[in-house]
């Protein structure tokens, strides 16, 4: 099912044309990409709100129809009010079906319930929660799954070590050396005892102590002299 969100050309550019648009329920955006100048258009907020209310929306070929003429799009970035949550601008990057694009795509790690060590009371750390890959527009994946339900005790998954569609490839694994950008991905680890937490705090103050009072010593010579 293809996703299409509507816009118009805007001509008019600046903060008050912004708050103008937005005081009408619109917001600017640009689109731009494939070797075409890039072109400010209009959105309605209620249309864009209910079509990020999908997730799939974020990593799907979506066809923006400007001034009805319809466009291969993604969207490449988003900007939203600080207080309110609300979108206040977005970037959609026109993009050539027959050409591989880059993006980020979000990781979904299933069956925490189902894995043993976890319900002992073992701990489970996404150290990633996105990984940037590279495709066929028509070969974008809406997530890659996860699946932790057999990763025991001091288990983890690395980059290479997840199941990446077929045509989807991992952009940091193709530096040549793959050992090097091999991270780890999500790891099953006991949990860590109070005492180690306490101390490690206690590291943390102490150092921010000694670096307190070496700044306040030199700020005293620097008197002094």
């Amino acid at each position: 099912m293809s996703l299409t969100i509507n816009a118009l050309t805007r001509g008019d550019q600046g903060k008050g044309v912004s708050r103008r648009l937005r005081r009408n329920h619109k917001i600017p955006a640009i689109v731009y990409g494939t070797d075409k100048a890039p072109s400010n258009i209009t959105l309605d907020i209620f249309e864009i709100t209910h079509l990020l209310e999908n997730e799939e929306s974020y990593t799907s070929v979506l066809d923006l129809m400007v001034d009805k003429k319809k466009e291969a799009v993604i969207i490449k970035d988003l900007q939203r009010h600080p207080a309110k949550n609300i979108v206040t601008h977005v970037d959609f990057l026109r993009i050539n079906l027959k050409q591989a694009i880059v993006t980020s795509i979000p990781l979904h790690f299933n069956n925490e319930e189902d894995n043993e060590a976890i319900r002992l009371g073992a701990v489970l750390n996404q150290f990633v929660t996105s990984v940037e890959v590279s495709c066929l527009p028509t070969d974008l994946p809406h997530a890659i799954d996860v699946d932790i339900s057999n990763l025991a005790m001091g288990e983890h998954i690395s980059l290479t070590g997840l199941n990446i569609p077929k045509g989807v490839v991992i952009t940091a694994l193709t530096h040549g050396d793959i050992e090097a950008y091999d991270q780890s991905v999500v790891a099953v680890q006991e949990p860590k005892k109070m005492a180690e937490i306490e101390e490690e705090a206690s590291v943390v103050a102490e150092d921010t102590d000694d670096e307190n009072t070496e700044n306040s010593d030199t700020d005293k010579d620097k008197l002094d002299s």
